[in-house]
């Protein structure tokens, strides 16, 4: 087997905001590996990474360095390195299919399945997270989630009423990420508030590693509270259990390049299905190279719930794909 990666950087349509700050440009590496001796047929995957959240990516320098290793040696334990995890999995995964962009060999592919996905509400100010809003309204979306945190909190509610008072839950389905921005203290204060305008539910309140506290947080809790960056990190079988067991989430929130690839990500799902937690899939800003792996592997399970899929038109110069999204779902076009 042999291998190679290259680097790409896409830019954003526009500015987006983040809680690891205002992103204009993104960096991706993609590897393509093939059998000796049959150059013909390329397996492709795409190793994603978001500086500042990313677990194994610290610079340029050392991340390539740790790519030319892995292309060297793709056998090797890469459960510290998510992301090349994706990648390297996604490629070997794309070879075995032939070459085609086919992951699983499933409905999704087939262009038989569509999946659910959220409408995503950039941070920003008012008028700009306002304009968003309508926009995905506009489009079809039946599930905003928005992204709060970036200004005043009672701003931020204020947006929210502003769509409550025109749309009912039954009607729109609101998901918030506070990205860890509250504190333990004020917490639960700010959750009743939330959950006054009958938001389905929150993503990371409080910042990663409060075991304890976001255990209280998801015991008393007046709406439903997911885990993200919380599973960041946590790549044994054994830690995986212990969080879940500890925390008692009422979700937790997938992203394949951040949690442990396929394999990490499949079982944090077991886990999940074994304490009675629901979960959903994001992508982690990919390009539509990964993008398209992710949406083959949600498609592997039979989960209703929207997922956060819909990342694909972020960029100027993305990479031609049959992926469509219309009226709040994603599906491969034939």
């Amino acid at each position: 087997m042999e291998a190679r990666f290259y680097k790409k950087t896409f830019h954003f349509k526009r500015p987006s905001g983040t809680s690891r700050g205002i992103l204009t440009e993104k960096h991706a590496w993609f590897i393509e590996v093939w059998e000796s001796g049959k150059p013909e047929i390329i397996g492709t995957g795409e190793c994603s990474v978001i500086p500042g959240l990313s677990p194994d990516f610290n610079d340029f320098d050392s991340y390539e360095s740790k790519l030319t290793e892995v292309c060297a040696d793709l056998s090797q334990d890469l459960k510290d390195w998510p992301s090349l995890k994706f990648g390297v999995e996604t490629a070997l995964l794309d070879l075995k299919n032939g070459g085609e962009g086919v992951i699983f060999a499933n409905e999704f592919v087939r262009g038989e399945k569509h999946i659910a996905i959220n409408g995503l509400v950039w941070m920003g100010d008012e008028v700009f997270m306002r304009e968003q809003i309508q926009e995905k309204l506009s489009q079809g979306f039946s599930t905003i989630k928005m992204k709060i945190g970036a200004i005043d909190f009672d701003a931020e509610l204020k947006l929210l009423k502003s769509i409550r008072d025109v749309y009912s839950a039954d009607e729109i389905t609101l998901r918030v990420d506070a990205n860890g921005g509250f504190s333990p203290e004020d917490a639960l204060e700010k959750l009743h508030q939330l959950a006054a305008l009958e938001i389905h539910s929150i993503e990371q309140p409080i910042r990663a590693g409060q075991w304890n506290a976001m255990h209280d947080l998801c015991k008393q809790t007046p709406l439903d509270i997911a885990l993200d960056e919380e599973l960041i990190g946590i790549n044994s079988l054994d830690e995986k259990r212990k969080l879940l067991k500890t925390i008692r989430p009422q979700y937790i929130i997938l992203k394949p390049s951040l949690h442990g690839g396929i394999s990490g990500s499949r079982e944090w799902i077991q886990l999940a299905e074994e304490y009675n937690i629901s979960w959903w899939m994001t992508s982690a800003l990919e390009s539509n190279i990964g993008l398209n792996a992710i949406c083959q592997f949600t498609a592997e399970f039979d989960n209703p719930l929207p997922q956060g899929l819909g990342t694909g038109s972020l960029y100027t110069d993305n990479i031609p794909s049959s992926l469509t999204v219309e009226r709040g779902e994603i599906f491969l076009r034939s």
